[in-house]
């Protein structure tokens, strides 16, 4: 394998089609497309400095890398890529990729990260930005944390565990979706998807959990949740209290308690809902803004 060590390299596709090379203690300084077409690099201590330094590239290693704010849309149309104690500082990282391995990653500039990519595994990875993981599929995370928005949007096959996302929109769109021993906060949770299962879960949410065709929910505590599963199918399990549901399509929730339970029986067939709950403490047939 060719070793290239402590170099400074600048100009455009300074490294364009390498091929079988350790590369290691090196500076990729101003210049576009440096590591474009490569192929079975090992890449640790290195530092990336300007845009679009793996494109096309395959069978790719970064260990102990920094890729600095303008190694923007820096990793395209990779296949078998891994990623291990790094900072990825720049955004839009990660897009139509595939065999992604991040372990020990930190995003402080997420925005429109991960995006289109398959076959994803995700260990200690942190996460900042706006509408992280777009339409990927086959997703597995363990130990993530992410602050942004709109995340998950359109993903099929995501595994989450033991995370904690702070995410108004999450999962929206999204099919097969399983988060276990984790905390969601997030306003209108899960709209819009289906096959969506909550294991183990604290949630906070503002009509989270609504449009949800099969939702599951086992031993889950809502915390500050108010109008949740509007036209879900549901089959929820909470522990303690909800503080209002609006208009289930139907199914079974079960909580020790309901704060409020809005059915209108011009929106929703109610009996097709079954309540078993300790208390109910109030019942309505209108949303608060139709009162």
């Amino acid at each position: 394998m060719k070793e290239i060590t402590e170099k400074l390299l600048t100009g455009e596709r300074a490294l364009f089609g390498e091929k079988d090379a350790h590369i290691s203690y090196c500076t990729f300084a101003d210049g576009e497309s440096p590591l474009k077409h490569s192929s079975n690099l090992e890449i640790d201590n290195t530092l990336f400095r300007w845009k679009y330094p793996l494109w096309y590239a395959n069978n790719v290693s970064l260990k102990k890398c920094s890729l600095f704010d303008m190694a923007r849309a820096g990793i395209w149309y990779v296949d078998h890529i891994s990623v291990e104690d790094t900072v990825i500082e720049a955004p839009k990282n990660f897009r139509r990729a595939s065999n992604v391995v991040l372990k020990n990653v930190n995003f402080p500039n997420a925005a429109e990260t991960l995006w289109s990519c398959k076959d994803v595994t995700m260990e200690q990875v942190t996460a900042k930005g706006d509408y992280f993981a777009m339409n990927c599929e086959n997703i597995t995370a363990d130990h993530f944390t992410l602050v942004g928005n709109y995340s998950f949007d359109g993903c099929k096959n995501l595994t989450i565990r033991n995370s904690r996302l702070l995410s108004k929109d999450a999962f929206w769109n999204a099919d097969t979706v399983t988060v276990y021993d984790s905390f969601i906060s997030g306003e209108y949770l899960g709209w819009n998807s289906r096959n969506i299962t909550l294991i183990n879960c604290t949630i906070e949410s503002l009509q989270g959990m609504c449009y949800i065709d099969n939702l599951v929910m086992k031993n889950c505590r809502l915390i500050n949740t108010t109008l949740a599963f509007e036209y879900s199918d549901v089959d929820v399990e909470i522990i303690g209290k909800v503080d209002s549901v609006l208009n289930p399509g139907k199914g079974i929730i079960r909580a020790d308690r309901i704060g409020e339970l809005i059915m209108d029986g011009r929106k929703v067939v109610i009996d097709q809902t079954k309540i078993e709950t300790g208390e109910i403490a109030k019942t309505s047939d209108k949303a608060p803004w139709e009162a």
